[in-house]
């Protein structure tokens, strides 16, 4: 090692040094602050419990913990208290009880990173309620729930459908056309138009959020949230990750500048132009919502969250049929019954398939895709359990707590679709389904994603029967990282097409 480099090493932990102190004292002003913080775990000076958890599971330590300190207890991400909250009951008193309390948005680095506090997802108080309400309005408006949006996902369904008949008896991963089909619907609500799905910039658009989730996802990503002073100045995977943000940045600004040249201030043909009609109807404003930021922002957490979350589920689905044959056979029979071989499968077909309906949400309930939801952030000093947790508090909704609970389901660690029929082979509602997460910050987009799974699943089901390149034991269905969430395997498969 030449001297330079004995230098550079030495003045870097001269200067992790001091910052250690610094933290180390400043914690210990904070120590009456705290002082009725639910229990936890001792935690260490500056890497708080870092060292006892998994950072590739942290869901699973939290539920570990949770049996020891009960449905509310704290933990130390670094030099950071977060309040987890565990179990149904506990979940839905805070969430739904105390909603506006616990309704801020924590500053979760990564995400904070790329969206500066701004849009839908990151936004807290009166900024984040304009932002959520204009949004369910204007999904809504461009068809939400309604036929003309059904028509949009059944259109792009055939387009899938066409997309894997051309792979014919070869094998293929199914995981860039699922994410296509998914993305393409909320690409065509937010721009106001479908992309080929070998589109270039629809390629980039689709690689900056895959990285941006495999990230937040890794165990990194879990380092950067905990320790993002240090870590912004190492090397890593993260760098390309906000590269690839500010790239899209540009991308939507370009588009929104394409539209104030001929915007329709009566029809509104996108969120995008939606947005910038109430941007003006608002200007001079000084305290309005509508700013430009929010708009990057909010179109990023539109299509990054609208594309992640049921691409993987399909996704993951397709690889249950593999390994459950017997199942599939059964929602095949159940399609053939209901819809036929003639038509597409529409919205309304859901309420007389309870078994293909039961399937997808125990899918929905066994892939846990967000294990710990995204964290939330006290807005005021809260009396909560008997404890009094400060104002700008980090705290987790343990929604694995609630999806595998054994008092909730019959087979919470066992993929059943028995935990959704009745005895009478209806389809069962229960109050624990908790996917879309509970409350004020329940996801904004659930009723699209359950449109986009019925319709692009059954659409799958109705023409190929999907089987695996392995032997049945051999086809693993655990996730391929559980960190801040569960990524679902890739694998190849092979669609054939039914006759």
């Amino acid at each position: 090692m030449d001297i330079v480099s004995v230098l550079e090493t030495n003045i870097v932990s001269v200067v992790m040094g001091f910052l250690c102190i610094i933290l180390f004292l400043k914690n210990r002003g904070k120590q009456n602050l705290h002082s009725r913080l639910p229990p936890g775990p001792s935690p260490l000076p500056i890497v708080g419990n870092l060292f006892q958890m998994d950072v590739k599971q942290p869901y699973k330590f939290y539920l570990e913990i949770s049996k020891k300190y009960g449905s509310v207890f704290t933990v130390w991400l670094g030099s950071k208290p977060v309040v987890v909250l565990s179990g149904y009951e506990t979940i839905k008193d805070a969430l739904v009880s105390q909603g506006e309390e616990f309704s801020g948005r924590a500053n979760y680095p990564v995400l904070m990173k790329v969206t500066r506090g701004y849009g839908l997802l990151a936004s807290s108080g009166s900024s984040w309620r304009d932002l959520r309400r204009f949004s369910i309005t204007t999904l809504k408006n461009f068809g939400m729930g309604q036929r003309s949006l059904a028509e949009r996902i059944q259109d792009e369904a055939k387009n899938l459908v066409e997309a894997f008949r051309k792979h014919g008896d070869s094998a293929f991963n199914p995981k860039q056309l699922l994410c296509n089909a998914v993305s393409n619907i909320i690409y065509s609500i937010v721009f106001g138009q479908r992309l080929d799905y070998d589109d270039k910039q629809f390629k980039f658009l689709l690689s900056v959020i895959n990285n941006y989730f495999n990230f937040l996802s890794s165990s990194k990503g879990q380092l950067y949230n905990m320790f993002p002073w240090v870590c912004q100045h190492l090397p890593g995977p993260h760098h390309q990750v906000f590269e690839g943000f500010r790239k899209l940045q540009k991308y939507v600004e370009k588009e929104a500048d394409r539209r104030l040249e001929d915007l329709d201030r009566e029809s509104p043909r996108d969120y995008i132009e939606a947005f910038l009609v109430r941007m003006e109807e608002e200007k001079g404003q000084p305290h309005s919502s509508f700013v430009y930021e929010n708009l990057v922002a909010s179109v990023w957490s539109l299509f990054s969250a609208g594309t992640e979350t049921t691409s993987s589920t399909l996704r993951h689905s397709l690889l249950l049929m593999q390994k459950y044959p017997h199942v599939q056979e059964r929602i095949q029979r159940e399609i053939d019954e209901v819809i036929g071989s003639s038509r597409c499968p529409s919205v309304q077909d859901r309420q007389n398939m309870p078994y293909t309906d039961a399937i997808i949400h125990e899918i929905q309930r066994t892939i846990d895709l967000a294990p710990t939801s995204l964290p939330h952030k006290m807005m005021r000093d809260t009396e909560f359990k008997g404890y009094c947790i400060p104002k700008d508090t980090m705290v987790l909704p343990l929604l694995s707590s609630v999806l595998s609970d054994p008092k909730l389901w019959k087979n919470p660690h066992t993929f059943d679709p028995g935990n959704f029929l009745a005895e009478d082979g209806s389809f069962k509602k229960a109050d624990a389904f908790l996917p879309f997460g509970l409350g004020k910050r329940v996801c904004p987009g659930e009723g699209l994603a359950r449109m986009e799974l019925f319709l692009f699943f059954t659409s799958l089901l109705q023409r190929f029967t999907f089987s695996s390149t392995q032997p049945l034991e051999e086809i693993d269905i655990s996730p391929e990282c559980s960190s801040f969430g569960k990524v679902p395997r890739s694998y190849h498969c092979y669609a054939t097409l039914r006759s």
